[in-house]
């Protein structure tokens, strides 16, 4: 490392202003500050100094989606073996298989958004923010693995370009931009994105739970599978295992609000337990209601989209809100509308576009509080007499 760190302070002159290439200056700046811990300090005045900075807490939530990606890419191999009727291969060579065709989403998703984000750091003269580090692990992660790679780059670029950089780059943004990538594929191609054979590589068919759901509960998988995640689906999207290994990390390192995690799951099995009460309507109504947490994206969505400090609820009590409000509409518009039986990422779309609503009401509702307690206490201090 010290080699790498003498060559870049050779040719960092030429980078600075007046230099050579300095209109290149924010695109070395982004690959010196992803390699090395920036050396700007702060020289004057009062500042908050925490070790903590974006790119470290892009890097807890990168590492906290390895658990998924890492399965995602066996279950990959292992749902095509299983289709296929082969039962002769080995862990490393089912891993082999899915890794071989999960890594080329992983390449195109990066290579396209960061390409962007580095473009528009030169037009702007901005430093490159690390915020597409986890942006661009999870656009994978929620793709069928059987998705064009074309609309992969297309989907990629519509986040990045009209749910980030429009809006004025990370931490401006209104919705989450990797759930926006997914809107983009099931709006604008959505047969590549629903239906049984998009699952399983190379045109083997099998339908998600999702999809047998409506037909009642003998036709869903075990529940052991659907918790291991031994079952078709998203890439990322399918072991709750691995979900949960990524919520812990989240959680214990403050990177994610198990505010909105808990509110999440306690939402959602609400709802669940009414329908149940409720019964009639359709076989949705009927499922017990921790199904809804193993089947599809609503697991995945709330440990690491709805969580995103960006477009999430900022206020404490706004993020009680939100997570509940987001796994009730789930089951709801999966219950009431099963022609689209997954509601996950239009429901989290929904709720970070109310976000700021939720945080007004709160923050208002908080300082009408205190102005009757004021207004309280003042009275009582008149009411009391004199000596």
């Amino acid at each position: 490392m010290k080699i790498l760190r003498r060559f870049l302070d050779k040719i960092k002159p030429s980078f600075e202003k007046g230099g050579k290439l300095s209109k290149f200056h924010s695109t070395f700046e982004g690959f010196e500050s992803f390699l090395f811990v920036p050396k700007t300090v702060t020289a004057s005045g009062c500042h908050i100094r925490d070790s903590v900075d974006l790119k470290r807490t892009m890097s807890v939530v990168v590492l906290a989606l390895v658990p998924c990606m890492l399965f995602g890419m066996w279950n990959v191999g292992y749902q095509h073996f299983l289709s296929a009727g082969d039962t002769s291969q080995t862990l490393f060579s089912t891993f082999l298989f899915g890794f071989l065709k999960v890594l080329p989403i992983i390449v195109v998703s990066y290579a396209v958004g960061l390409g962007i984000e580095f473009a528009f750091a030169q037009v702007r003269g901005h430093e490159i923010n690390e915020g597409f580090l986890v942006t661009g692990m999870i656009i994978p992660l929620i793709m069928p693995v059987e998705i064009p790679l074309w609309m992969v780059a297309l989907a990629t670029a519509f986040a990045v370009i009209i749910g980030k950089e429009i809006f004025g780059g990370t931490g401006m943004n209104i919705w989450n931009p990797a759930l926006l990538a997914r809107a983009f594929v099931f709006f604008s191609y959505p047969t590549h994105i629903s239906g049984d054979k998009v699952w399983i590589a190379d045109g083997y068919s099998g339908a998600t739970p999702l999809s047998n759901a409506p037909a009642g509960l003998s036709d869903l998988p075990a529940v052991s599978d659907m918790f291991f995640g031994l079952i078709p689906g998203s890439i990322g999207e399918t072991s709750k295992v691995a979900i949960l290994l990524g919520a812990a990390l989240l959680i214990f390192t403050g990177t994610g609000s198990w505010k909105i995690m808990f509110s999440g799951i306690a939402g959602a099995l609400a709802v669940g337990y009414l329908f149940n009460a409720v019964g009639g309507g359709n076989s949705y109504m009927s499922i017990p209601p921790y199904y809804h947490l193993l089947m599809g994206g609503l697991a995945f969505g709330l440990v690491f989209m709805a969580t995103d400090p960006v477009s999430s609820a900022q206020t404490e009590t706004g993020k009680w809100i939100y997570g509940f409000l987001t796994g009730a509409l789930v089951v709801v518009i999966r219950v009431f509308n099963p022609a689209y039986p997954e509601g996950a990422m239009l429901v989290i779309l929904l709720m970070n576009t109310f976000a700021p609503l939720i945080d007004h009401y709160v923050v208002a509702a908080n300082i009408r509080r205190r102005r009757n307690r004021v207004a309280y206490r003042a009275k009582q201090n008149k009411e009391i007499p004199s000596n």
